[in-house]
C-alpha cells in the first residue's frame, strides 16, 4: 500500500509538496509544544509565593518643597543718606516697630528734614479736629445754636415791625407811653436848666445831666415804638429787615446742622481727611530710619554706621521663625485625598540623620497649570523644628493620606493585567495557576488593599507568574490612587 502511495506522490508533484509542508508544520508544532511545556515546568519551579494576609496599611503622598518662615520681609532704604546708628545684628530677636537703623538728619533730603515740623503742625490740626467732636465742641455748637436763635427772633421782630401795623390798643398804649416820656423829659429839662451853666464838676449838675440823658433815651424809644406800631416801615426799611431775616434764618440753619454733625460724631471720610496729612508727614519722616514690620529674627544685616546708602538698597532681612512652613505641589490626581490636619514626615539632605514631624495646615482651592500638569499648593508646618532647620532648605515631605487597620493585603508585585482587568494568580493545591479578578483600594509602595476578590487570608499568591499567562507588556499596576512615595 505504501508503495502505491509513494508512486502516486512521485507522479503528483503538487501533492508531494503539500505533504512535505504538512509534515514540517506538524514537526514545528510538536517541537514548540514540547518547548513551551518545558518552559512552563521550568517557570513553575522558580515561582515566588506570598500569602494574602490581614494587616495595616499606610498610604502616603510624597513631594518636595522649600522651607520658609511664617513671615519674611526684606527691608530696603527708602532714601539716600549716611547711616548714623545700627542697633541690631544678625540673629537678634526684634519686636514689631522696633527701630533697627537710622540716617543722620544732616544727610537727608530737604523734604525729609522738613517733615518733622510738618508732622507737628498736622498733629495739632488733628487734635483740634477730634476736640471739635468732644465735650467742648458740643458746648460750642449748643452756644452757636442759641445765639443764632436769638438773632433770628430779633430779625423776625424787626421785620414784623417794618411790615405790619399793630392793633389799636397797642398803638394807644405806645402813644400814652410817649406822652408820659415827653412829660418826664420836660420836667428833667426844667430841673436841669438852672444848673446848665454850672461847672462840670458840680455834683448836682452832673446828677441832673445823667437823668436828662436817660429821659431822652426813654422818650426816643417810645417814639420809635409808637411809630413802628402806628405806621408800616419804608420800602428801604422793609428791604433791610427782610435781608436781615433771611441771613438770620441761614445762620440758624447752619448752626443747627453743625450741632447735629457734632452729636453724630466725625464721618469716616472726614476722619480720613484729617488723618491724611499726619500719615503723609509720618511716611516722609520714616524714610530716615528702618523699623521692623513684625516681630521676628534678623536673619541678615548689611549696614554699618558711616555707610553711604541710596534709595532701594537692601538693609535687613527679617523672618518670623516661630513657625516653619513648607510649600509642596500635589498633583490633581491626589489633591482630593489631602486634608488639613493630616500628619506628615519631613527629611532634609542637610540633616540626614534625623526626621521631623509635620502637619498639613492649608490646602489651596485653585490649581496652577505648568507644562500641562495641574498641581495644587499644600502647606505643611514643622511641628518640632530645631536650629538645624533653616529657611531655604529643601525638604522631602511625606503626607499620610490613608491609615487602614486589619484589612486584606496583596503585594503589588503580584498584580497583573489580563484581558484588560487586574488579576492575581492563585496557586491551587493541584499546583495550577488560577487567575482571579481583583479590585484594589488604597495602596502603599509594596501592598494594596483588596476591596473585591475571591480571596481568603492565607491564600498563596504568585509574585512572578510566567509571562505566557498574562497580557504581553503587562506588569505590576501603578499604585492605586496615584501619588509617589508610599510606605507601609
Amino acid at each position: 500500500m505504501f508503495s502505491k502511495l509513494w508512486d502516486r506522490i512521485r507522479e503528483n508533484r503538487i501533492l508531494s509538496i503539500a505533504l512535505i509542508v504538512a509534515l514540517l508544520i506538524a514537526l514545528y508544532l510538536s517541537i514548540s509544544a514540547f518547548g513551551d511545556q518545558r518552559q512552563v515546568v521550568a517557570d513553575r519551579a522558580n515561582l515566588q509565593i506570598a500569602n494574602v494576609e490581614l494587616g495595616n496599611l499606610t498610604a502616603t503622598i510624597g513631594a518636595t518643597g522649600t522651607v520658609r518662615a511664617n513671615q519674611s520681609a526684606k527691608l530696603y532704604w527708602e532714601t539716600a543718606g549716611t547711616v548714623e546708628t545700627v542697633t541690631i545684628d544678625i540673629g537678634d530677636q526684634v519686636q514689631q516697630d522696633e527701630r533697627l537703623a537710622s540716617l543722620k538728619t544732616s544727610s537727608l533730603p530737604q523734604n525729609v528734614i522738613l517733615a518733622q515740623s510738618e508732622l507737628k503742625s498736622a498733629q495739632d490740626e488733628l487734635e483740634t479736629f477730634y476736640d471739635s467732636y468732644g465735650a467742648l465742641g458740643k458746648a460750642d455748637a449748643e452756644k452757636s445754636v442759641a445765639e443764632a436763635q436769638d438773632a433770628l427772633e430779633d430779625a423776625q421782630r424787626d421785620y414784623s415791625y417794618e411790615t405790619t401795623i399793630s392793633p389799636q390798643v397797642d398803638i394807644d398804649q405806645a402813644f400814652a407811653n410817649m406822652i408820659l416820656a415827653r412829660d418826664k423829659l420836660d420836667k428833667v429839662e426844667d430841673d436841669y436848666e438852672p444848673y446848665a451853666d454850672k461847672p462840670e464838676d458840680n455834683l448836682t449838675r452832673a446828677s441832673l445831666l445823667s437823668k436828662l440823658a436817660q429821659a431822652r433815651r426813654e422818650y426816643n424809644d417810645t417814639v420809635r415804638l409808637y411809630n413802628s406800631y402806628s405806621t408800616p416801615g419804608s420800602d428801604t426799611g422793609i428791604a433791610i429787615a427782610d435781608a436781615e431775616l433771611a441771613l438770620a434764618i441761614a445762620q440758624f440753619d447752619e448752626a443747627q446742622q453743625e450741632y447735629e454733625k457734632v452729636l453724630a460724631g466725625p464721618s469716616a471720610q472726614d476722619t480720613a481727611a484729617a488723618e491724611a496729612r499726619v500719615a503723609a508727614a509720618e511716611a516722609t519722616l520714616s524714610q530716615a530710619y528702618i523699623e521692623a514690620p513684625f516681630a521676628g529674627i534678623v536673619t541678615d544685616a548689611y549696614p554699618t554706621a558711616g555707610d553711604q546708602v541710596s534709595s532701594g538698597l537692601l538693609a535687613f532681612q527679617l523672618d518670623d521663625l516661630s513657625r516653619l512652613l513648607v510649600d509642596v505641589e500635589v498633583s490633581e490626581v491626589d489633591i482630593n485625598r489631602v486634608t488639613v490636619g493630616q500628619s506628615a514626615t519631613l527629611s532634609f539632605d542637610a540633616i540626614p540623620e534625623k526626621g521631623y514631624a509635620g502637619e498639613v495646615v492649608a490646602v489651596a482651592l485653585a490649581g496652577n497649570t505648568e507644562q500641562g500638569a495641574v498641581n495644587f499648593r499644600v502647606i505643611v508646618e514643622l511641628l518640632e523644628s530645631d536650629e538645624n532647620v533653616r529657611p531655604g532648605m529643601t525638604a522631602a515631605v511625606t503626607i499620610v493620606v490613608t491609615e487602614l487597620e486589619n484589612v486584606l493585603l496583596v503585594p503589588n508585585r503580584a498584580v497583573r493585567v489580563l484581558d484588560g482587568k487586574r488579576v492575581v494568580y492563585l496557586l491551587t493545591d493541584a499546583g495550577d495557576l488560577q487567575p482571579l479578578s481583583i479590585e484594589l483600594g488604597a495602596s502603599s509602595e509594596n501592598y494594596s488593599e483588596i476591596l473585591e476578590g475571591d480571596f481568603n487570608e492565607g491564600d498563596a499568591i504568585v509574585l512572578n507568574p510566567p509571562t505566557i499567562t498574562f497580557d504581553a507588556g503587562s506588569g505590576p499596576p501603578p499604585f492605586v490612587g496615584g501619588g509617589g512615595g508610599f510606605s507601609d
